[in-house]
């Protein structure tokens, strides 16, 4: 574990759960993981007052109360978390990892132009990071137009 980690409470991970708890820190250091356009809900013992994220363009971190907090992976990466107490104190200080989904999506690439697809039941289009950009564009155009019905 890093020194300045060992200083800091930290946030470790609930077996299975997907609900994270400080002060302590997981022994092995290992970050949390969250999947690219997802979320997941982490909880602290402590009231947090302030979230930091170093690279805010990978992760997003907000406060939904002040024990529970909300990480949204944004794009691959790691970056760190810090949470502050109202007097600016540290409670948790650790390494979050923005990862693929995996279970269920499926890549295809057409010389250099790569899709991806959603295939659980049936095969949809996503967007993913290193996809096409022709076929990136014609998935939001198709979302814009099934929102603009809807309004």
């Amino acid at each position: 574990m890093r020194p300045n980690l060992a200083a800091a409470f930290a946030l470790c991970l609930s077996l299975g759960s997907g609900f994270l708890s400080a002060p302590a820190m997981a022994v092995d250091g290992a970050p949390i993981n969250v999947n690219v356009n997802m979320a997941r809900i982490l909880r602290i013992n402590a009231s947090a007052a302030t979230v930091i994220v170093g690279n805010p363009g990978i992760a997003d971190v907000t406060i939904q109360d002040p024990q529970t907090l909300i990480l949204t992976g944004k794009s691959y990466g790691q970056t760190n978390l810090i949470v502050l107490d109202k007097a600016g104190n540290p409670i948790a200080d650790t390494m979050i990892e923005v990862v693929q989904m995996q279970a269920g999506v499926t890549t295809v690439y057409q010389g250099q132009a790569r899709t991806s697809l959603a295939c659980a039941p049936v095969c949809q289009n996503i967007i993913m990071m290193g996809d096409d950009a022709g076929f990136s564009g014609a998935a939001v155009a198709s979302s814009q137009i099934v929102q603009s019905i809807g309004q």
